[in-house]
């Protein structure tokens, strides 16, 4: 082969080689067109930590500190997988939801840590709250007071029942009204969410 033609080919070959350098460098610049909403899912909730069932009430003098209406805490931990179907990374912002079991909300749990979630993987957010016999038993009697009594049972009743069998996951938990913050780039996005645990 002459040189002439040799010269040519070599460089043919290092501008095709740069060519597809410069396409595997491009990144999709994320647009409120382009972006897709995150799958969000629970993968589990777990009880890290579990005093029983119990409450006293301010008549009671305790052994230490000052009497007053005290329950049992309960501590729950809901993880969430976080799927990004977008071919750049996406930031999520932050989250709320409320957590029932059955039907009676319990608490609202509202989350502000940061964090990135790569293009096209998934990440875990382990959410963890705590509420007690004390602030449900009120929960209950300001918001849910006629669906007990549709039930014909009544708030302790209904707390012993879920405090004593939560270990077990032996009902369902709700979650519902739940919205979590994204953004890419200047591009936001709240998408909202519900779900059940166990299924």
């Amino acid at each position: 082969m002459p040189k002439k033609s040799t010269v040519l080919l070599i460089a043919l070959i290092f501008g095709i080689g740069a060519l597809f350098a410069s396409c595997a460098g491009v990144q999709t610049k994320p647009t409120a067109a382009n972006f897709k909403d995150p799958v969000i899912a629970i993968e589990m909730i777990d009880v890290p930590v579990y005093d029983g069932y119990w409450y006293y009430s301010g008549k009671i003098k305790p052994t230490k500190g000052k009497a007053g209406n005290h329950g049992a805490p309960l501590v729950l931990a809901i993880t969430f997988n976080i799927t990004n179907g977008n071919p750049y990374p996406i930031l999520l912002e932050g989250y709320n939801f409320v957590l029932a079991f059955e039907e009676f909300d319990m608490t609202t749990v509202n989350g502000y840590e940061a964090q990135w979630i790569p293009a096209g993987k998934t990440n875990q957010v382990r959410v963890t709250t705590v509420f007690t016999t004390r602030s449900a038993l009120l929960k209950l009697g300001v918001t849910s007071g006629y669906k007990l009594k549709a039930k014909g049972i009544n708030m302790w009743q209904a707390m012993e029942k879920y405090w004593n069998t939560i270990p077990d996951m032996s009902f369902p938990i709700n979650i519902y009204e739940g919205s979590f913050s994204f953004s890419a780039n200047g591009v936001s996005n709240v998408i909202p969410f519900k779900g059940t645990y166990p299924e």
